[in-house]
């Protein structure tokens, strides 16, 4: 089937806000989302609002400071976290980027702007600074209960156990509670930090686009802490607003806000994959379209006995530099073919001092489970990671895609 999507429609169902306005910023044009965010009409807003009337008090006087005169200089802005007022008088935040349009003589004739929504960002970080705070002081009472006497130490441990308990409750909020129920497909997935009073990199999800597509993606962020957990939020809040875009273009865009956010100070990149699922109920086929960003190449297994890695024109790490091509892979899944992502703490676990697991060895434990359950090859390979004698030194995320039989 061919889909078709006119240009007005993408403009006015986009999952962003836009609004083009005058220089001196009365609204021309707005999208169809915005206006749905704010709870206003297109007559109440085109000619009769200015962008700063949608601003909080706040925002008014910060784009009257920092935003207009910025743009007036550099033609430009970007990332801008603003508020936004509702019709109801409530706030909305959101991200907000302009650019000046220019005329052929060079002058300047409209500014557009884009506008993300910032809620699930914002409620992100604030759950973050809580679990940092909450770990900040576990660790200086654990500290003190060091030089005290037996009660103290008693305290110090059950510190620790707050602490580990506060980390875990927060490394699930940066996962899916549970995996959605996809007709024609078997999901199963499983996470391992390896350290109990740190947070972890690696992250997944699996989610409905539309009607007939759900997304997917799994990677591995640069380092542990609440840092690294600060880059997992935006990475999965920012593929999930990119998902209907196609996979290459979603990683684009987590690639240029990661650089655009970290490329000075301390520097923050991560791998990922990410791609999207279209079942097909009449032949049990399931079409995969999927893009990687310096991602270990997912494993094809399929029923008939087979296994082998699915190496892709490969786009470079996410973060690292300003802009790159991520080019898409298509394959298809015939009924009991399983697609599998992972971490690359499955494949560099250390067996022993001296030896990693390796591909080689994850694709022999794979070729035994060609046709079986999704879930059983996540338990066995769960079982290896937890049977090695030398401690998981990297965190470890599995996330198998199964068509159903």
């Amino acid at each position: 089937m061919i889909v078709t999507d006119s240009t007005e429609e993408v403009y006015e169902t986009a999952p962003s806000g836009h609004l083009s306005t005058t220089m001196d910023g009365t609204i021309v044009k707005i999208n169809a989302t915005l206006l749905g965010w704010l709870g206003l009409t297109r007559d109440a807003v085109i000619g009769r609002m200015r962008f700063a009337d949608l601003l909080t008090i706040g925002g008014r006087l910060y784009n009257e400071t920092h935003l207009a005169p910025s743009l007036r200089m550099q033609g430009a802005v970007s990332g801008i976290a603003l508020e936004l007022k509702r019709d109801d008088g409530g706030r909305f935040p959101v991200l907000v980027s302009s650019v000046v349009k220019y005329d052929e003589t060079g002058e300047p004739v409209l500014i557009r702007t884009t506008v993300f929504d910032a809620q699930i960002r914002r409620a992100y970080e604030e759950e973050l600074l809580r679990g940092r705070q909450v770990a900040e002081e576990a660790r200086q009472q654990a500290d003190l209960a060091r030089h005290e006497a037996e009660i103290a130490h008693r305290q110090a441990e059950a510190d620790r156990a707050q602490l580990q308990d506060a980390l875990s409750v927060l490394q699930q909020a940066l996962l899916p509670e549970r995996l959605p129920d996809v007709p024609g497909l078997e999901t199963a997935s499983y996470y391992h930090t390896a350290s109990a009073i740190q947070l972890g990199g690696d992250f997944y999800d699996l989610f409905a686009v539309d009607q007939e597509r759900w997304g997917f993606f799994l990677g591995d962020v640069c380092g542990k802490g609440p840092a690294a957990a600060a880059v997992t939020s935006l990475a999965r809040y920012t593929l999930r607003a990119a998902a209907l875009h196609d996979p290459g273009s979603a990683l684009a865009a987590l690639n240029a806000l990661l650089n655009e956010r970290f490329a000075t100070g301390d520097p923050r990149y991560c791998t990922a994959v990410f791609g999207t699922l279209r079942p097909d109920p009449d032949t049990g086929q399931v079409a995969v379209e999927f893009a990687s960003g310096g991602h270990p190449p997912p494993l094809l297994i399929r029923a008939g006995g087979t296994a082998d890695f699915v190496h892709t024109t490969d786009g470079t790490l996410l973060g690292i530099l300003p802009s790159g091509e991520f080019p898409p892979t298509q394959l298809l899944l015939e009924p009991g073919d399983t697609l599998l992502l992972y971490t690359d703490g499955l494949t560099e676990a250390r067996v022993d001092e001296d030896e990693f697991y390796g591909e080689q060895a994850l694709r022999t434990l794979a070729l035994r489970y060609a046709g079986a359950p999704a879930s059983e090859l996540v338990e066995a390979l769960s079982e290896v990671l937890t049977s090695f004698g030398v401690p998981l030194a990297d965190d470890t995320a599995l996330l198998a895609l199964r068509a159903t039989p």
